[in-house]
């Protein structure tokens, strides 16, 4: 089951914002038994999870909350930041759904057990999430950096 809830009223103005959540999730699950919850909130309160939980005193575009082992089938708890993610898909001239779609993609990897600490990692990572995010009919999220 992927739950969605949307606590941040400018997320509503994005058309079928919880479908598109749902969709990404779901890509990135697989075949993958297990619940998640995606909350879709605003960047103060992304900003004081980020602090209390990383020690980093600013907002970012997604964390992701890993279940533990024994509380199966919950997997974890994605949790993006409107105003940070609105941001950012403006400078990378992207639809703020399609990088809706590959941070959500990129955050259930994360409660996978992705990670991307080492240039293999994120090699690895990356990939992963250019093939579900083809599946899905988004671009290459990362073709911009291969250009560079």
């Amino acid at each position: 089951m992927i739950e969605v809830e949307v606590e941040a009223d400018a997320w509503s103005a994005l058309p079928e914002v919880e479908a598109t959540v749902s969709r990404a999730a779901a890509a990135a699950l697989g075949t993958v038994e297990g619940d998640v919850v995606v909350l879709l909130t605003d960047d103060e309160a992304v900003r004081d999870l980020n602090a209390r939980f990383r020690d980093k005193d600013r907002p970012t575009n997604v964390l992701s909350f890993p279940a533990p082992e024994n509380a199966f089938p919950h997997l974890g708890d994605i949790v993006l930041a409107h105003g940070v993610c609105a941001e950012e898909a403006r400078a990378q001239g992207k639809t703020l759904a399609d990088h809706l779609s590959h941070l959500v993609v990129h955050g259930v990897l994360h409660l996978l057990g992705r990670d991307h600490e080492d240039d293999a990692e994120a090699e690895e990572m990356e990939a992963e999430e250019r093939e579900i995010l083809a599946g899905l009919g988004v671009a290459d999220p990362y073709a911009a950096d291969d250009e560079a």
